[in-house]
């Protein structure tokens, strides 16, 4: 992409201004994909709010948004969104504003920066690095302080606690899920989100998913881990409404609120790229040969990345809450030792069999 951008920058300064200054150059492709990222996040969002809404009304024999923009009211978010930004944004009086005030941005910073990585085809990536897994298990991290910062700074117990909830959910389910990852990093031999990808070509059977019974059960750790990472459903203990009325967002209002409505489905769609390139073949398609030439690389991901947040979705709306031992529970004593013993057979398989 900096390559494009230098053709673009050379053909439209004046001569005198030729060549184009490196560092102008590294500021317009950061605020060029940047752009790029930010719009795509926020078209994104704005689909998936619908589609739950929809999946959650047809599962419920309901008819869901129908009247605002035409056709299943597909302008529905659009219209909650101009609301929300309209909306007053009122910060209680005994609250620390530095911190309030910066508790959203870090959250959903951490989910922006983790789409750097992600590879949508080939060559449809911003920075393929060497550590990309590495990298987003760090920034996926940083969200534990954004949200302990939303609920202290709110001078509120019950968004301290939910806080503090979501925090130990978070960092005790984080360990489960990097080890069912280092199963694909192992039979790749890298950390890289392309070369994992590539490893995988070739059709549905190179999948790692289907490489042996340990990435298989991987996957599916990995794909609970991710569903608490996220709080979603049967994992949304932070957000009981029951006992914290809100959780650690009860104090946020209009746009402060609506941001940590997009990092939650942002990350949502994070969690299950990172999934669909560790497990499910990445932008590789079922077949090598028709299916390929069918659908582009980008389609095959987005396409898989969607099923699982449909997955995500449909859990919602059928599983109840897990209660705070259940959970824990679940962590420390099921998916953690699960995740060992995946880690081990999957390196015991590369060694013997290959």
């Amino acid at each position: 992409m900096g390559e494009w951008l230098r053709w673009v920058l050379d053909m439209v300064l004046v001569p005198p201004l030729k060549p184009v200054p490196e560092p102008l150059l590294t500021v317009v492709t950061i605020v060029v994909i940047a752009t790029i990222i930010l719009a795509f996040i926020s078209v994104l969002v704005m689909f998936l709010i619908w589609l739950e809404r929809k999946v959650s009304a047809h599962m419920q024999d309901r008819l869901g948004p129908m009247r605002v923009g035409g056709w299943h009211g597909w302008a529905q978010s659009i219209a909650d969104g101009v609301k929300l930004l309209f909306k007053e944004d009122i910060v209680p009086t005994q609250a620390d504003r530095v911190v309030f005030a910066a508790a959203p941005m870090l959250v959903f910073a951490s989910a922006f920066a983790a789409f750097v990585v992600i590879p949508f085809g080939p060559s449809l990536i911003v920075a393929d690095l060497n550590i990309g897994i590495l990298y987003l298990i760090a920034i996926s991290s940083v969200v534990v302080i954004g949200i302990l910062m939303a609920g202290w700074s709110s001078n509120n117990k019950w968004a301290l606690y939910g806080s503090i909830r979501s925090a130990a959910q978070i960092v005790s389910y984080e360990i489960p899920a990097g080890f069912a990852l280092l199963t694909a990093v192992m039979l790749a031999g890298s950390l890289s989100m392309q070369d994992i990808t590539r490893a995988q070509e070739g059709g549905i059977h190179r999948w790692f998913v289907f490489q042996n019974p340990f990435t298989f059960l991987a996957f599916f750790i990995y794909y609970c881990a991710a569903l608490a990472e996220v709080n979603r459903t049967p994992f949304d203990i932070p957000e009981a409404e029951s006992e914290l009325v809100a959780g650690y967002h009860t104090e946020y209002s209009g746009m402060r609120f609506a941001i940590f409505f997009l990092a939650e489905y942002a990350n949502m769609f994070v969690v299950s790229a990172i999934a669909t390139t560790l497990f499910l073949g990445g932008w590789n398609g079922i077949s090598p040969w028709d299916l390929w030439v069918a659908l582009p690389p980008a389609v095959w991901f987005i396409l898989k990345c969607l099923f699982l947040i449909f997955v995500m979705m449909w859990l919602r709306w059928t599983l109840p809450r897990l209660r705070v031992d259940q959970l824990m529970y679940m962590s420390w004593k099921v998916l953690l030792p699960f995740s060992a013993v995946c880690v081990l057979g999957a390196g015991l398989w590369v060694m013997l069999i290959g």
